[in-house]
Formats: structure tokens, C-alpha cells, sequence
């Protein structure tokens, strides 16, 4: 692999110092104090319809400066993802608008019906709790499978039977019959093969970013500006608009430092809202900021799931055929929708896709009364791989084979092309599987530790366990996938980043700075990169979300880059004709062909601002389209200890090791692996959003109630890499973002397996789960 010289450095962050010593400025350290406060209310119900609303006791509150009903605001559906927004010739790729800023149709619990605002929010507290509200009741639904049966009313009018969407891609006829089959069922059910069926869950997680959801409006200069807490501040700006009913260009949107998001602030929660009301007194600061208990209940998190999966298999370790059906609940409004789930498919296919000959991948997404639901960290993917493993675990385990040589056996090579993609697009270019499972049977002493744990009896065992990954990078050709980069060089000879692209706390300014850094010929250090986003003077980018950005916004910061560079060496040219040949720069000079320095890079720089006779500011401002993917994938291998009276799994060893192209940044990446591998230990072992379904009611929307892993319940966690330059990526990088996430998971379930010989298939496998199991096993 070619060494290059910014890009591959473990550079600290460009934010580390002002993140740690509390310099940093997120949303509300930036909010004018004092401003007037904003708190909704919230529906009682789980599905209904408001008949009427009281508020004159709450607008008598002292404080109080408006209360506002859904009746009251404008008659606009909107939509939320945040997705880029297609011209009118691709209108049918936009996303559903399903969302008011207050409605009087009550899908959730929890809905936004009525909102108070104040000067302050013990003010808008005690004014909430004086508003009366009378409904009319409808059956609640929370059962997908149920749902789809059809409601009376439905959950969205446009919806009669309440499924979203539904997708199917199987097998050809023609690559059946070269197989010998008419069908794929056929193909399942040929008895020269195995067959296997097992059906698996995964439950709704919530992201638990430590900063809330939070903006502020103002109007200014005939603008409402929106400072927010977001991933997404151009989506924003249009969804605004839309929801308002006026040019977007009257909005103006600034995203500060962000204190997480995980697909949370994917979505346009309350932004809207916010900016209406803002409208409604006159222009002055208004702050909505929702609470722990509303980011639990009323911002959308990963979609629950079912999976119904069969498989035929031969006695030599090939997979021959494989069928899922997905069921997807994504509450009461679309937000994401059929996205997510078909993400959850096409990966179970794509990963162990390289012996059958007959594939069947079909998803339904399902509106039901359960909280809305969306993007999530990796995007539908966990729950798919979740289910592949599941299937994998149990037909490794039952045949008494190596779990890791099967997974060889069948995973997906560097010739893979998704038959099912236009073009073929989805592919992977480049794997590193074997490197990465070589490193993680290393670590985890594969071998050594299965003989070790072989003949354990008694009430606490061992096992080892492992799962292999799957994931795209970025949205093509499913999705626009665009970007825009500006680098200015600055008087002193450094250069000026900005990007649309937003930092959220995974080190995109740190590795945009790098990739500027490289393409120019400078240091790292002499890049300053503006992490506040400021859609009036911010270059267009859709924002963070599927490990786009340093694939998609880094094409952009290069092609800018290497326009600047030539610029300056053009414009050094001018200056000093009589340099020889070819001009190149490094270490802050400009050398000519046989190495004689021309001029230093500040001296250039002073020139082209202050030159009397060719004043010349030097930028480039570059867009581009991208219409390539790539396949990111690796494992994870785990050792656990499991205490099966108690329910009780300790995860001893784990380690996750990634085939993510060349590295921009190695200890980012690290960074990122860390955080991956607890949310996905915490997916598997604690997380889950409880939801009465009699009454859609989300039960534990408190930190007290919703476990996710402390310090004290993870490990060391170990990263890894295996570093294969893939030829679509800007410096040969890909997706890594996400990806950490996706598999911790399905290695704890399946060293659980190891250990006790009991098969889990609802994640997370809580202990009352586990008990259950370990007893209905006769374990205990």
C-alpha cells in the first residue's frame, strides 16, 4: 500500500482541545439567556382524535405568552428523514410527508397536540398541566403482523391496509433453472439437502446521545434562524420551509457542536415547530428543548423486527439456498420506513451470498400505534445481521462444525456484485475477511479456547463465539449522494476547510482536514476547518448519515484540494516565469523541476491578496456526484462467561476488526470501533424500549429504566484493521462509521451458544430471558 503523507497519520483531533477544557459551544451554551421556552403536550392516548381543547386556564399561568393547539396551525403535511430532497423529475424518490406541526389525529402516544410557551419553563410546566383535552378513542394496534390485517380507522389514510411498503427480490427463473429448479421453495425443500427454519426478533433501541434534542429560533434580516443541534442543518432548512409554506431561502440554519446523535437527529424532530412559533410573536428567541423522557418516547429509534428465515445446506459447509421475510414496525409515522428494513435484508443476503444458487429476500415495513421509528446507528443492518447469524450459529452448532470455517466458507468475496442493484452497483471491490478473522481467532485464542470450554458442566460456563458483518458505504444509487467542498487559502499560507458535511462527534473535521491536507500538499496543521454549519454561507452538503462522508463529502474535499493546489502553482508560475519545468509543493515552498526553491508558500499566499498588479485570492469550490459503492465488512470475536442461574453474561474478551479500505485517521477509527462495540454489547445484552401493547405506551423512558453499558459493564475492548485501499473511495477509504455496531451482538449469542448449547432469537437477551431459556432447557 502506497504510504501517503497526511492521510494515514494519527493526528489528534481538531476539536479535542476546545471539546475537553469545555471551550466548545453547543446549542444551548449559545441560546441568549433569557429567551422565551417552548414544551409540548402531549397526547394521552395511543390512537384517537382530539375533539376539543381547553387552555384557557393555562394562558391565565403567569409567564405564559401563547398556547397554541393543533388547531391553530397550518393545514401542511411534511417530511422528516433526512434524506436530499429530487427534483421534480425524480418526485417519486422523495420522502412521504406525514407530519404537522400540531395534529389533531393522535397515532402515538405521546403525539403532539398543544404547545405552551413562556419565560421560562417552570411557567410552561404548570400551564401544561391546566390544559384539558377531550378525545375520541380508537383501538390501539401494536403488533405489526396484526396491523397489517387493517384497521378501522387506519393508522394513515393513505395507508388502508397500514403496510408502508413491501419489496421482494428473488432468484431468476434463468439462474434457477441453470440450477435445476423452477422455484426457489424448491431449491429450500430438495432432499438431498438439509433444511433448517427459525424464526428471530430484535426490539427497538434508542440512541442515548448525552446531548438532547435542543434548538432555538429567532427572526433576523426578514429570516427565521434556526440554530439546532442536528446531523442533517440543509435538510433542515427545506423541511422548515415546507412545513411553514414559505421559500426556503427565508430560512436560515446554524448547526454548533453537537453532543451526539446516532440517527436521532437524522430526523426533523421539532425544528419546525419551533421556527412557526418563533413567526407567531413577533420574531423573538424561542427554545424547545425536549426532555430525556420525550428523547425516549417521542424522537424515533431502531425499528423492531421479525424474521422468518429457511435455509438448505449440504454436508460440505455451502449454503444452497436462503429465504427471509422481514417484518418491520415503524409506528405511527413513516419518517425512514422501508428503507431500513430492506437494509436489514439485502445485507443478510449480501454477506453469505457465495454458494447458493437460489436466494429469496422479501420485507414488509407496517404502520402501527408504537413510537415512530428511524434512522439508527448502521441503519437496519444489526437487525439484519442479527438474524443471518442467528441461522448461521445454529447450523455450525448442530453439525458439530467450526463456526469460523463455515462462515469462510460462504462469506462474500472480492468478486461480489449484487445481482439485484441497477448497474451493480453494490459491490465489493476489495476483502479483507480473511485478515481480519485471522487477527480475531488470534486475539480471542479461537482453538485454544474451544478445546478449553468443550466439556464444561455446572452453573456457570464459558464460550466463544464470532459474527461476521456486511455494510455499504453510503446511499448510492439508491440515493442522491452529493457534496461540495470550498478551501480558501489564507493570507499566511494555511488554508481555510468548509464543508456542508457535519461533525458529530466521530472526527469528521479531523479527517476532512487531512484529505484537504493531502490533496494540497500541506500539513495537517495548517488546515482550518469550520465546524459550525450555516446554510446562508455553508457549502450545499446532505449531512451524517450512512457512513457517507468521508466516501461522498471526501471525494468533494479532494477534487477541491487538488483545484487549489494547481492553482497555486499556476499562479506561481506567473510570478516567477523563469522557474523550471514542472512546479510542485511540500514543506511550505514551491520547488521547480530540479529542485530549487522558488518561493515559500506564505510568500506566494501574501501575493496573490496584495499583489498591485495581480491581486489573485486564491480558492476552489468544488461539487460533485457519486454514483460508486463499496462493501465494508469484518467480525467479531467474543468470550464470554455465562452464570445461567442468574441470567447473567460477562463479556470477558471482545474484539471487533474491520476491513473498512485505507484509514484516514487510525486512532479515530479506533475511537469509532470503541463506541461501536458498546452500543451493539448493549443491543445484545441490555437495550430495549418496552411498549405496553395494549395502550402503545412507552414503559421505561428514563435512564433509571433503559440500561445501556457503563464502563463497568464493558471489557477491553479491542480494535483491529485490515487495511485494503478500495479503488471507488476518495484515498481508498470506506465505510467505518457505522459499521462497529453491527456484529458484537450475534459473537455474544453465539458464544452463549457455545457455552450452554441454548439458542436465543430475540435480542437483547436480557436475564429474564436467558433464565427463561436456560430453564425450558432444563440447564437449571
Amino acid at each position: 500500500m502506497e504510504k501517503l503523507r497526511e492521510v494515514g497519520r494519527p493526528v489528534v483531533r481538531v476539536d479535542a482541545y476546545d471539546k475537553v477544557t469545555g471551550r466548545a459551544k453547543f446549542t444551548d451554551d449559545l441560546c441568549p439567556k433569557p429567551c422565551l421556552e417552548a414544551k409540548i403536550y402531549h397526547a394521552t392516548i395511543g390512537n384517537g382524535r382530539v375533539v376539543s381543547i381547553d387552555t384557557s386556564e393555562a394562558e391565565k399561568e403567569p409567564g405564559i405568552v401563547a398556547v397554541f393547539t393543533c388547531f391553530d396551525v397550518p393545514d401542511i403535511c411534511y417530511p422528516v428523514a433526512g434524506h436530499p430532497w429530487y427534483a421534480d423529475s425524480a418526485a417519486a424518490k422523495r420522502d412521504q410527508a406525514d407530519r404537522k406541526l400540531l395534529d389533531d389525529r393522535v397515532r402515538i402516544y405521546g403525539d403532539n397536540i398543544a404547545v405552551v410557551v413562556g419565560e421560562d419553563t417552570v411557567a410552561c410546566d404548570r400551564a401544561l398541566k391546566k390544559i384539558h383535552v377531550e378525545y375520541e378513542e380508537y383501538p390501539v394496534v401494536y403488533d405489526a403482523l396484526e396491523s397489517m390485517k387493517g384497521t378501522n380507522p387506519p393508522v394513515q389514510d393513505r395507508k388502508p391496509d397500514n403496510i408502508v411498503a413491501h419489496s421482494l427480490a428473488r432468484t431468476s427463473e434463468e439462474d434457477l433453472a441453470r440450477a435445476g429448479y423452477k422455484t426457489v421453495e424448491e431449491a429450500l425443500e430438495d432432499p438431498k439437502y438439509h433444511h433448517v427454519k427459525i424464526h428471530a426478533e430484535s426490539r427497538e433501541q434508542s440512541q442515548v446521545h448525552i446531548e438532547t434534542c435542543v434548538s432555538y429560533c429567532y427572526m433576523e434580516g426578514g429570516k427565521i434562524v434556526c440554530v439546532s443541534s442536528t446531523q442533517i442543518p440543509h435538510v433542515v432548512r427545506r423541511v422548515i420551509g415546507q412545513a411553514l409554506g414559505i421559500p426556503w431561502g427565508d430560512v436560515r440554519v446554524i448547526k454548533p457542536y453537537i453532543g451526539g446523535g446516532f440517527g436521532t437527529k437524522q430526523d426533523v424532530h421539532y425544528e419546525p415547530l419551533n421556527a412557526w412559533i418563533c413567526k407567531q410573536i413577533g420574531g423573538r428567541c424561542v427554545k424547545l428543548e425536549l426532555s430525556r423522557e420525550e428523547l425516549f418516547w417521542d424522537t424515533s429509534g431502531r425499528q423492531p423486527k421479525t424474521f422468518d428465515i429457511e435455509c438448505s445446506y449440504d454436508d460440505e459447509m455451502n449454503l444452497h439456498a436462503r429465504k427471509i421475510v422481514a417484518y418491520s414496525n415503524t409506528g405511527g409515522y413513516i419518517h425512514h420506513g422501508h428503507a431500513l428494513v430492506l437494509n436489514s435484508v439485502n445485507s443478510f443476503r449480501w454477506l453469505y451470498h457465495t454458494q447458493e444458487v437460489a436466494t429469496h429476500s422479501e420485507a414488509y415495513t407496517i404502520h402501527t400505534n408504537g413510537p415512530h421509528t428511524g434512522a439508527m446507528r448502521a441503519y437496519g443492518v444489526p437487525e439484519g445481521n442479527w438474524a443471518a447469524e442467528c441461522l448461521m450459529g445454529d447450523i455450525a452448532y448442530d453439525n458439530g462444525w467450526d463456526g469460523v470455517e463455515f462462515r469462510l466458507k460462504n462469506v462474500y468475496t472480492d468478486k461480489f456484485v449484487d445481482e439485484f442493484t441497477p448497474g451493480g452497483i453494490i459491490a465489493a471491490h476489495t476483502c479483507g475477511i480473511p485478515e481480519c478473522v485471522k487477527k480475531g481467532k488470534e486475539y480471542i485464542e479461537w482453538d485454544k479456547k474451544k478445546a478449553e470450554y468443550a466439556n464444561e458442566t455446572g452453573p456457570i460456563r464459558h464460550g466463544v463465539g464470532v459474527s461476521f458483518f456486511v455494510y455499504k458505504t453510503a446511499v448510492a444509487p439508491f440515493a442522491l449522494e452529493t457534496a461540495t467542498a470550498a478551501v480558501t487559502l489564507n493570507q499566511d499560507g494555511s488554508i481555510q476547510l468548509q464543508m456542508g458535511a457535519t461533525e458529530i462527534g466521530q472526527g469528521a473535521d479531523t479527517v476532512f482536514s487531512q484529505m484537504a491536507a493531502e490533496a494540497i500538499g500541506v500539513d495537517t496543521e495548517d488546515v482550518h476547518i469550520v465546524s459550525f454549519q450555516d446554510t446562508d454561507v455553508t457549502p450545499y452538503d446532505s449531512g451524517a448519515y450512512a457512513s457517507r462522508q468521508t466516501y461522498v463529502s471526501g471525494t468533494a474535499v479532494k477534487k477541491a484540494g487538488e483545484t487549489l493546489r494547481r492553482k497555486i502553482l499556476d499562479y506561481a508560475h506567473y510570478l516567477h516565469p523563469s522557474a523550471q519545468g514542472e512546479l510542485c509543493l511540500r514543506d511550505h515552498k514551491i520547488f521547480d523541476v530540479v529542485g530549487n526553491v522558488v518561493c515559500t508558500l506564505p510568500e506566494l499566499a501574501l501575493e496573490a491578496y496584495y499583489n498591485l498588479g495581480a491581486a489573485n485570492q486564491l480558492h476552489a469550490h468544488e461539487t460533485i456526484n457519486v454514483h460508486t459503492n463499496s462493501i465494508a465488512g469484518g467480525c467479531t470475536f467474543a468470550d464470554v462467561t455465562v452464570d445461567m442461574p442468574l441470567g447473567k453474561v460477562t463479556v470477558n474478551k471482545i474484539i471487533n476488526v474491520q476491513d473498512s479500505g485505507r484509514l484516514i485517521n487510525p486512532k479515530l477509527v479506533e475511537q469509532q470501533i470503541h463506541g461501536g462495540m458498546a452500543q451493539g454489547i448493549g443491543y445484545g445484552l441490555f437495550e430495549e424500549l418496552q411498549v405496553d401493547p395494549k395502550t402503545a405506551r412507552v414503559l421505561n423512558p428514563t435512564l433509571l429504566d433503559y440500561k445501556i453499558p457503563t464502563t463497568m459493564d464493558l471489557p477491553d475492548l479491542k480494535a483491529d484493521f485490515v487495511e485494503k485501499p478500495d479503488p471507488t473511495g476518495p484515498y481508498g477509504n470506506k465505510a467505518v462509521g457505522e459499521t462497529p455496531a453491527i456484529s458484537p451482538a450475534a459473537a455474544i449469542r453465539d458464544a452463549i451458544l457455545d457455552a450452554t448449547g441454548c439458542k436465543f432469537y430475540v435480542e437483547p437477551m436480557t436475564p429474564q430471558r436467558l433464565f427463561e431459556g436456560f430453564k425450558k432447557e432444563g440447564l437449571i
